[in-house]
């Protein structure tokens, strides 16, 4: 049926609490976001003309699971383990999608595997497995025959496209791994003196298998509030400390406590007593109670502007190329516009004063 308003459309989807579902298109992130909670009803999609994953792709599920408060999203938001890797890399025909309106855009976030994995009673995946995942995915993004299973797979309508694949890590091994084999560096944190020490590992890694160790690139993921009340913004992002501290766990119990590994990454994690995932990702939830505020300092970002830019500043100087804002608080959208209008811009400039 036709409607005149989104408001019409909108009061005529929640009057009908039984129907089928519903789905809006639309190239807006912002309507793509509020379409979801304005939804009480039936099932959501959201379709939106670029390739899957994206932020803001439901992939045709309840309401419930679509940014629900327990679930993340994100570029990151794919779980490689759980399913094959060959559906995993089903790709779209460049001649219908964003890769021929667009130019290649798309990056393949992946790691070992966590809530996924774990909250079905599973572990995270080998590193050989990671590695052979790496290049299967890779190839068959980028539109080329790989040998999988002893078969020759290859996706014909995928020659124009071209896919990184970025790995996230934090211990030694996955560390060299990725820049062993990895197009880029995925760190959940914002710490510097970790950010230094990972960097620097991948760096070594590929320097020592030949590569250039500036080509692979590196990308900062972690919460970003900005505001003013620390305290509150702490609380918001508390939960962060704990989805860390899983991996920092299985780092401890694999290296020991007096590895190679930092202590500003290991050592505060002595008080945790175990994770819920029913919990995971949510702003303040009740078992990161072991999370400092120190912590939560230095791997999210938070405060006014000046400090957002200060930080960024300081991630951008020590060779990071991207940052990946994770939105699990009550502040999204004042944080996001003042990304877009005044901490974004800043840095920009800072870039051109320095060249």
């Amino acid at each position: 049926m036709r409607v005149k308003s989104y408001d019409e459309g909108l009061a005529t989807i929640n009057a009908n609490q039984f129907g089928n579902g519903t789905a809006i298109f639309t190239r807006d992130g912002g309507v793509a976001r509020q379409f979801q909670f304005d939804v009480q009803v039936g099932m959501v999609g959201i379709n939106v003309p670029i390739p899957v994953p994206v932020s803001y792709y439901s992939f045709g599920g309840w309401k419930a699971s679509l940014f629900g408060d327990q679930h993340m999203y994100g570029p990151e938001g794919v779980n490689f383990f759980t399913r094959g890797k060959v559906v995993t890399s089903r790709w779209p025909d460049p001649r219908t999608s964003s890769v021929n309106l667009f130019g290649n855009r798309t990056v393949c976030g992946i790691g070992r595997g966590d809530s996924a994995v774990r909250v079905t009673n599973g572990k995270p995946t080998t590193l050989a497995t990671l590695r052979e995942s790496i290049h299967v995915i890779r190839e068959l993004g980028c539109g080329r025959a790989v040998d999988y299973n002893g078969s020759s797979i290859r996706f014909p309508w995928a020659s124009k496209s071209e896919l990184e694949v970025w790995v996230a890590a934090y211990g030694p091994k996955a560390l060299a791994l990725t820049g062993e084999v990895g197009d880029g560096f995925i760190l959940q944190l914002a710490d510097l003196s970790i950010a230094e020490w990972t960097i620097g590992a991948v760096r070594d890694a590929a320097k020592a298998a030949g590569r250039d160790p500036k080509s692979v690139k590196i990308c900062v993921a972690a919460p970003a509030y900005v505001g003013n009340d620390i305290a509150h913004m702490r609380e918001q992002t508390r939960w962060f400390g704990g989805m860390v501290g899983n991996h920092v766990a299985d780092i401890v119990e694999r290296y020991g406590e007096n590895s190679n590994v930092p202590k500003a990454l290991t050592d505060y994690i002595k008080g945790r007593q175990g994770y819920d995932y029913n919990e995971h990702g949510r702003a303040g939830n009740s078992h990161t109670t072991f999370v400092p505020d120190e912590i939560v300092d230095r791997f999210c970002i938070l405060g006014d502007t000046n400090e957002h830019i200060r930080r960024l500043t300081e991630l951008k100087e020590l060779g990071v190329d991207q940052f990946a804002i994770y939105l699990q608080h009550d502040g999204k959208e004042e944080t996001l516009e003042a990304y877009g209008e005044k901490i974004l811009p800043a840095i920009q400039e800072l870039g051109k004063a320095k060249q």
